[in-house]
């Protein structure tokens, strides 16, 4: 049941996402700066968790959950570490995924030909 829950919850995301990129004139990046700051609020004000418990991984495939991510990083790393941990904090959280996105770039930018 939990395949399910985790579908239709980021499923759901990505309907809401295509509705505004269809029914507005935003540009996609627009659409991905919203769905990573309304995550990050959400996280902020403690309701991605509990979306997060009931959706399991659909709510950490979309970029929301990286904001999220972010925001728990940073609140983790300012209580332990005070201002400091403003910034390293977020490595904690989002460090892996980070290096595999720059790793994947990087070697796909290796054998991809660019079109001209």
């Amino acid at each position: 049941m939990s395949y399910l829950w985790a579908f239709l919850a980021s499923g759901g995301v990505c309907v809401l996402a295509q509705l505004l990129y269809e029914y507005t004139k935003w540009a996609p990046a627009h659409v991905l700066v919203l769905f990573t700051v309304a995550g990050a609020i959400l996280e902020g004000v403690g309701i991605y968790q509990p979306f997060q418990r009931w959706a399991g991984g659909g709510a950490l495939v979309p970029v929301s959950g990286f904001g999220a991510s972010v925001t728990r990083g940073v609140v983790a790393g300012a209580r332990s570490m005070g201002w400091e941990g403003l910034f390293s904090g977020v490595f904690e959280y989002t460090g892996l995924g980070l290096a595999a996105a720059i790793i994947a770039g990087f070697s796909i930018a290796l054998v991809a030909r660019p079109k001209q």
